[in-house]
């Protein structure tokens, strides 16, 4: 389950690359060469508009996906890069944010130092795992690693409330698995068996780095079956989709009643809640059998599995044993990656992921113009007048829902670019100390802080991302969109392109994270974002019948040999794209009434522009075995279906491109998904 409830859009970046002097303003064009016009756009619109590119963008070895996104990510990168590194070689006045900075990048990129420490800064928690006498001192262990962001056996954070959205309350969920999904650990088919024999190989490999050579084998094997036992008793991906059946509010007695044997009173009390109030345990019968657990599972058993939490959770900040091991299984073996990102790329990850809002101020100050936050501002109130248009329109939605859906529309919140109000950092402390130290205390500073925001109203002015984030979302329970500064920026966003493009590309994002509200999961959510029943019993039977025919559609997609794509899995964003695209091109087309812009470029009309946009977002190069990964983790379809699904549903489509019933982007009418 997410920890933030925010239903994300990975979003990609439209390539409009420089032109020559032959061909159009780069800023109003684009470079033909990333077409491929041996295909024709009725045939496969995906590879019309992005071969070219493919072809001479070849994925470097470092990704187990590339696209135009991910360039966008590198040139982000390098403008991180630059603020940090100089950072890292000044001298700066104790406790400021440039200082902290500068010193968790100096002590990270310290590879003699870290080499030369090896294993040993864990030593000291390898020794209190180790004088563990009882399931007592198992579950005190649990509660000082979950401060730290490890997790081992369930997971805590604090969010609001889904049926009281102006609290935040206590959220307990499912978790302590190694693997990226409890299917690993069930699956019995051939590609699980040898993720499961790997994965314990895996492990064995990492303890035996920590210094338990004689333990390894025997631990890597016990830890399996824990996680295995941990697995069975989880919640699928598609059954986590449900926020309804994901919502238990108990108080602190019912939850000891749940699961006794834990001693739920010292865990709070330890994390230094010791009221907690309100309680959502969001997968009961998960926490049926961890009580099962504390008193079926022998105490060395769990002596190794909270080893190897630890090890696993810090392993890229360790010596390069660690670090290439758990590239080898995560990045190589799962992905099919076959280089690591460069140190200072892991370095930078670390430090957006540890003080991100921190380094956030230094980004925007220097590359975040007001202009972009003004021309997106414009952009969302005119995609936000194009959906409540189209909802009056709606022919399957009777009166009395589209009223509740239109509040809903008006009451979303906007958040562009960063924060209103900066988060405080003054008693985060980082300084000349061990790499992994100082990325312990970080996460440790954050469950702080995160836990000081439970049991008190909602503050509706945190984001939920920091701003150089090259991404966007949706949050129900607050109502908002947000767009960080980090995606706002060229290839993806041009202050001054074309409005066939913008709207195409980054439009298209903004109507995709407003049709979040609507999709299968938001529409469960009213204005406020509380988790409440607005339709009527027919128009939710109409919209059902219509997402199914989503569904279906993607479910016949092949995405590598005989393995399919997951309709149900990815309903909501299939259902966020096909709305994006609608709810954008009506706003494009009213901002071309008002311009009179119709002229061609490049030999494209607006509205071929606007579709040859979208389909450059999602150009991408992946390895099978990232598809395979995707396919049973990701919410989101692949790149290539994020094309070929959504286009055939839309009639604009077929008018701009002249797509006829013979040609293979084709879909008969009485088979296309008609949802807002």
């Amino acid at each position: 389950m997410n920890k933030n409830n925010i239903f994300l859009f990975m979003a990609s970046a439209i390539l409009i690359s420089s032109c020559t002097s032959s061909k159009t303003d780069p800023v109003l064009g684009f470079d033909l060469s990333n077409l491929d016009t041996t295909i024709s756009p009725a045939t496969d619109f995906y590879m019309y508009t992005n071969g070219g590119w493919l072809k001479n963008n070849p994925m470097p070895a470092e990704y187990s996906r590339y696209g135009a996104f991910d360039k966008l990510g590198e040139e982000n990168d390098k403008q991180m890069r630059e603020l940090v590194e100089n950072l890292a070689k000044q001298q700066h006045k104790a406790g400021s944010i440039a200082q902290k900075i500068g010193d968790f990048v100096a002590v990270g990129m310290d590879t003699t130092r870290i080499e030369k420490e090896g294993v040993s800064p864990l030593k000291p928690e390898f020794e209190k795992i180790r004088k563990a006498t009882s399931i007592t001192d198992i579950q005190s262990l649990i509660a000082y690693y979950h401060s730290m962001d490890i997790n081992p056996l369930f997971s805590f954070y604090g969010e609001s409330d889904s049926k009281n959205s102006d609290m935040m309350i206590v959220q307990l969920a499912q978790g302590g698995l190694g693997l990226g999904d409890r299917d690993y650990y069930v699956g019995t088919d051939s590609h699980s068996k040898e993720i499961q024999t790997e994965y314990v190989k895996h492990i064995a490999k990492m303890l035996d780095f920590a210094g338990f050579t004689t333990e390894a084998v025997v631990w890597s094997k016990k830890i399996m079956a824990l996680e295995t036992r941990l697995a069975k008793a989880s919640k699928t991906r598609l059954e986590l989709r449900d926020p309804e059946s994901n919502y238990h509010k108990m108080k602190l007695a019912d939850v000891e009643a749940l699961a006794p044997n834990y001693d739920w009173s010292a865990y709070f009390t330890s994390i230094d809640l010791a009221v907690p109030g309100d309680i959502n345990v969001c997968q009961p019968e998960f926490f049926k059998e961890l009580n099962a657990t504390l008193k079926d599972v022998p105490l060395d058993d769990w002596k190794a599995y909270l080893t190897w939490t630890l090890i696993n959770s810090t392993s890229p900040y360790l010596s390069a044993e660690f670090v290439n091991q758990n590239f080898d299984f995560n990045g190589k073996f799962m992905s099919g990656k076959k280089t690591i990102l460069p140190r200072w790329r892991r370095v930078l990850n670390a430090t957006n992921s540890t003080i991100g809002e921190a380094l956030g101020q230094l980004y925007v100050e220097k590359y975040f113009p007001a202009s972009s936050k003004e021309r997106m501002l414009k952009l969302v109130e005119n995609l936000r007048v194009a959906l409540s248009e189209r909802i009056n329109g709606l022919v399957w939605m009777g009166d009395s829902t589209k009223l509740k859906a239109q509040e809903k529309l008006n009451a979303i919140t906007v958040k562009i670019g960063y924060p209103d109000k900066w988060r405080d950092f003054s008693n985060l402390v980082i300084d000349n100390e061990l790499y992994v130290t100082n990325v312990l205390k970080g996460r440790k500073f954050n469950f702080d802080y995160a836990v000081s925001l439970i049991n008190k109203p909602v503050d509706r002015s945190l984001w939920g991302m920091t701003p150089q984030t090259v991404n966007a979302y949706y949050n129900p329970s607050n109502n908002e969109i947000c767009f960080p500064a980090g995606i706002l920026q060229p290839p993806f966003f041009f202050p001054d392109a074309d409005d066939a493009v913008n709207y195409g590309a980054i439009g298209v994002v903004i109507g995709h994270e407003i049709s979040h509200g609507f999709d299968d999961q938001g529409r469960q959510y009213d204005a406020k974002g509380n988790l409440v029943d607005w339709w009527t019993a027919d128009d939710a039977k109409r919209f059902g019948e219509r997402t199914n025919i989503l569904v279906q559609q993607f479910n016949h997609f092949a995405v590598l040999d005989t393995t399919h794509a997951d309709g149900a899995l990815t309903l909501g964003e299939n259902i966020a794209d096909l709305g994006g695209l609608n709810i954008s091109y009506t706003a494009h087309q009213k901002a071309l009434k008002e311009s009179s812009a119709s002229e061609k470029i490049d030999g494209f009309t607006p509205e071929q522009r606007f579709y040859l946009a979208y389909a450059h977002v999602w150009g991408q190069h992946i390895t099978d075995k990232e598809i395979l990964r995707r396919t049973k983790e990701d919410v989101h379809s692949l790149g290539r279906f994020r094309v070929l699904g959504p286009l055939p549903n839309v009639p604009e489509f077929y008018k701009a491109f002249v797509i006829k019933p013979s040609d293979a982007m084709y879909l008969e009418e009485a088979k296309r998904a008609v949802i807002w």
